[in-house]
């Protein structure tokens, strides 16, 4: 097998909050994978070791790999968990509290007792420079260098780790963010130092603030971790590029994500839906509901008309990341270019727990990898979604990822029975389905914020589930949805490592663009673009020519505080062209929020938008591989438990290769390394031609399912 490898293969890793997943694409276009457990806090260990176990399983040399694709969730837990680095803010005089202020959102509107996350920087170290440019970036008052030289006492006094600056208006005239970025580089060349002007230069002062504050607060830590993997990499005879996922969807290097550790705040999901959107465009599905649930978190997000969804208003860090204008303030703002993602806190490792008044809840706390849930008999007390699907009889009682992760299923059952159904007074397992019915709840969150929410009918879609959860929950999320198609594609248990696969190289860059859109010359905006694909090309070192180059402009009503973005066609700019962009946001605005104003209100524009990727075989573009093998082997079965209304049934386990292209009527367990699929009663499965599990679900007027 080593000869059938050359130079340049490509080995992807993706760490999750319970297991990390590697995949590797052989010459004859079938994915080989493994699954280790996390190994949290040194991450890197456990990829590296993922890595190397696989090849040597396959009997390919590390020094045949070209390329190592990552995808972690590093940045997103050191905010999630407040383990980012001290980090102090230079900001102008009078702007200190930006941050405490932050906008007039709360995530839930009837809860008087609801407060709003820690500023990532104490108010102590939210220190005033005085200095002061007007909107039009003319100088008000110079920049007082003996204050920054003041700061930087301070900064050292308190042992910070991290200096973000950001002044007014430095989106329009940088020079006293660079002076200032200068001074700090030459005092404390040992501390990680971002200004504004290179993160995020665009309007508003809040948003502007928070990217460049969470930027310098995952800073060292992002930039130990990728350092630390990188030399790993080399000890272990691996010393091809390393290229990291960003939250966008693209690749970038190592040194970019060092600098800009920002931009892969949500690389991990990311890379899932990158995956979604090849599986799109290889079978020729257009409208697609993702559901990527691990073993931390569920992830929503849509593919519509075969195009990704983008965004650059997000929040991180609150009960749901989301970047929906109708759930804001739970977070911090995190104003950069990503795919639009809604994530919440339930996965396989999401503990289920009791409040107060005596409800189940499910989440958002996990288990995590350590201990794990009780079933993984590591010293896990409290129990978990992987706990009561194992009451319910949904997962192998023996042992999981093709019986690596041996399981305790008595435990699992004396936890739940102990700490939930006792304290309730009912039976075990109706208490372990409540667990499940409550998980797909929070679940709806997620799925509705990129649907619904966004004017989108979920019914048009067809939903795509993976993640090494996806396929248990997904079926009853889609009937509650009233979705009537669900797919779950070959490797899917570890399908966003197959997305880092297939993930070209790509950078993105915007900038302020204020004008009323009537009044634009179409030559300024050429200009305005030229300047951003010139930067981002740069950044690639590649000539434009070699750069697949998507334009976009942010646009709004005069006097909206907020905007959408469309794209703009590409080729010469035209009069027609820029008039055209207010009919193409007027019925983005119509589908997005109901409404629209043609001819009665003013469009302006807000930014220009850049997205740049690397075309050629170097990007991996290909179709995702699903190709079945394997004979059927025998069935099983196992007594699995669906609600009061169906009560425990004994349904049949098979493995994937068990179907055929003929439906099979439901209750149905399918097991895969990687996952398990759950096809409950009232639905039907089949395997399409590339192994993917297809399932029909009968869906009445109101989208009903049994009941616990």
């Amino acid at each position: 097998m080593p000869g059938s490898f050359g130079q340049g293969a490509r080995i992807a890793a993706d760490v999750g909050g319970t297991f990390t997943d590697i995949a590797f694409l052989t010459r004859d276009r079938l994915v080989a994978s493994r699954k280790v457990p996390s190994t949290p806090p040194d991450y890197a260990s456990g990829v590296v070791g993922g890595i190397v176990g696989l090849l040597d399983d396959l009997g390919v040399p590390a020094g045949s790999i070209g390329t190592v694709l990552h995808g972690c969730t590093v940045a997103t837990n050191a905010i999630l968990e407040g383990r980012g680095a001290r980090t102090a803010l230079l900001t102008t005089r009078g702007f200190r509290d930006v941050l405490e202020l932050r906008r007039i959102r709360v995530p839930k509107l009837y809860d008087p007792l609801w407060t709003k996350p820690p500023p990532l920087v104490p108010r102590n170290l939210r220190l005033e420079v005085d200095e002061r440019l007007a909107a039009d970036g003319s100088v008000v008052r110079p920049l007082d260098e003996a204050d920054v030289h003041a700061a930087i006492d301070r900064i050292r006094a308190a042992n910070v780790e991290a200096v973000a600056v950001c002044y007014l208006h430095s989106h329009v005239d940088d020079r006293h963010e660079r002076r200032t970025g200068e001074i700090l580089s030459a005092a404390l060349p040992d501390r990680f130092i971002t200004l504004s002007c290179d993160v995020l230069p665009e309007i508003r002062e809040y948003e502007r603030t928070s990217t460049t504050v969470i930027n310098a607060y995952v800073g060292p830590v992002v930039s130990a971790y990728v350092r630390s993997l990188a030399q790993k990499l080399r000890t272990a005879g691996i010393d091809g590029r390393l290229l990291v996922m960003q939250s966008s969807g693209g690749m970038i290097d190592a040194d970019t994500v060092v600098r800009e550790p920002v931009s892969i705040v949500e690389c991990g999901p990311a890379a899932g839906v990158i995956g979604a959107l090849c599986f799109s465009r290889g079978r020729g599905v257009d409208n697609i509901v993702t559901l990527d649930m691990g073993g931390t978190t569920a992830k929503a997000s849509l593919i519509e008309d075969g195009r990704l969804l983008r965004t650059d208003e997000y929040e991180v860090g609150g009960s749901v990341s989301v970047s929906n204008q109708l759930v804001k303030g739970g977070g911090y703002a995190l104003k950069k270019p990503l795919i639009d993602i809604s994530e919440v806190g339930a996965g396989g490792g999401s503990i289920i727990w009791l409040d107060k008044a005596g409800q189940m809840k499910v989440g958002p706390i996990s288990a995590g990898a350590v201990p794990g849930p009780v079933a993984y008999d590591r010293g896990g007390e409290d129990p978990t979604l992987t706990d009561a699907n194992i009451v319910l009889g949904y997962l192998n009682p023996d042992a999981l990822a093709g019986g690596t992760v041996p399981l305790a299923a008595d435990k699992a059952r004396a936890a739940i029975d102990e700490r939930i159904a006792r304290p309730l007074g009912i039976d075990v397992e109706i208490a372990a389905y409540g667990a499940h019915v409550i998980a797909n709840a929070s679940m709806i969150r997620a799925v509705k914020s990129v649907t619904t929410h966004r004017g989108r009918d979920p019914r048009a879609f067809t939903l795509l589930a993976f993640g090494g959860n996806g396929g248990i929950n997904g079926v009853e999320l889609a009937r509650a949805m009233q979705i009537g198609r669900v797919v779950v594609p070959g490797s899917a248990g570890i399908f966003s490592a197959v997305g880092l696969l297939f993930s070209g190289i790509a950078v993105s860059h915007a900038t302020a663009f204020m004008h009323p859109l009537h009044a634009i010359e179409p030559e300024a905006m050429a200009a305005g673009f030229d300047r951003i694909e010139r930067l981002v090309a740069g950044r690639l070192d590649r000539p434009l020519e070699a750069l697949s180059v998507i334009r976009q402009v942010d646009l709004r009503y005069s006097g909206q505080a907020f905007e959408l973005t469309v794209g703009v066609p590409g080729g010469a700019l035209s009069r027609a062209v820029v008039d055209g962009l207010a009919e193409a946001f007027e019925v983005e605005h119509e589908r997005t929020y109901g409404h629209r104003f043609p001819g009665t209100k003013s469009v302006d524009s807000v930014s220009l938008r850049v997205t740049a990727t690397l075309t050629g075989d170097e990007t991996g573009d290909l179709a995702p591989p699903m190709e079945a093998g394997g004979p059927a082997p025998s069935e099983a079965r196992r007594e699995a438990y669906f609600g009061s209304d169906t009560g425990r049934v004994s349904t049949p386990v098979l493995t994937r290769a068990g179907l055929s292209d003929s439906p099979r009527e439901g209750p149905l367990i399918i097991e895969d390394y990687d996952g398990t699929v759950l096809v409950p009663p009232r639905a039907r499965a089949r395997l399409d031609r590339f192994a993917n599990i297809e399932i029909e679900l009968d869906i009445d007027g109101n989208g009903r399912r049994g009941h616990a």
